[in-house]
């Protein structure tokens, strides 16, 4: 059998439980990777979180962000329901790249704050598209969808590409000393849907 024959989907293990993993590749060639588990096709909403790939949040633990800890509790989530997915994106530092978010930690032990890192960058406060995810959720058979986000902008996106975001779900989780700062930036300059209460 010849490798383009061979489907890119698998079971994979994980602590949380056991996940079917399908890699998506988008026009630009970048890989996706869908995460579920489960009948997705309902009837009741599927639990899905849509998660954009944060290397030094999700691989090395890093404590600027909470990437990491969303994804784990993201994870955890979906198994603890029994169905739903994770949508792991290749959107890294909200879409400017790797390289580019280095530099905006840099200009952040600077003293800027993460929107306007990125700005002095020439970059977007947030670059992020979300159309391969309604493409990803409309071939995974995701009718009604209950978002775990705390971020509006990814509803309304998801909304204007057809998806039936049927209701927002907080996701809080790996606030910190050091990422209250920036948690408390996307709340007040980036519309993140978190209060005081959650960071504290």
């Amino acid at each position: 059998m010849r490798a383009n024959e061979v489907p890119s989907v698998a079971t994979l293990p994980t602590p949380y439980g056991s996940f079917r993993i399908e890699v998506v590749t988008d026009e630009g060639g970048l890989e996706h990777v869908a995460l579920s588990m489960g009948d997705l096709t309902g009837p009741d909403p599927v639990l899905v979180r849509v998660h954009s790939e944060c290397l030094t949040g999700d691989a090395f633990g890093s404590l600027r962000c909470d990437c990491g800890p969303q994804l784990n509790a993201a994870l955890a989530a979906v198994a603890q329901r029994g169905w739903g997915c994770v949508l792991y994106l290749r959107q890294e530092g909200r879409g400017i790249g790797l390289h580019a978010k280095i530099q905006a930690y840099h200009l952040q032990d600077q003293g800027a704050d993460t929107l306007d890192a990125n700005l002095m960058l020439g970059h977007p406060a947030d670059g992020r598209d979300y159309t391969v995810a309604a493409t990803m959720l409309n071939s995974l058979g995701a009718g009604q969808v209950s978002l775990l986000t705390n971020n509006p902008d990814k509803v309304e996106q998801l909304r204007s590409y057809g998806i039936d975001v049927v209701e927002r779900i907080p996701l809080v989780a790996g606030v910190g000393d050091d990422n209250r700062q920036y948690l408390k930036t996307k709340a007040e300059r980036m519309g993140h849907q978190l209060e005081g209460d959650d960071l504290s």
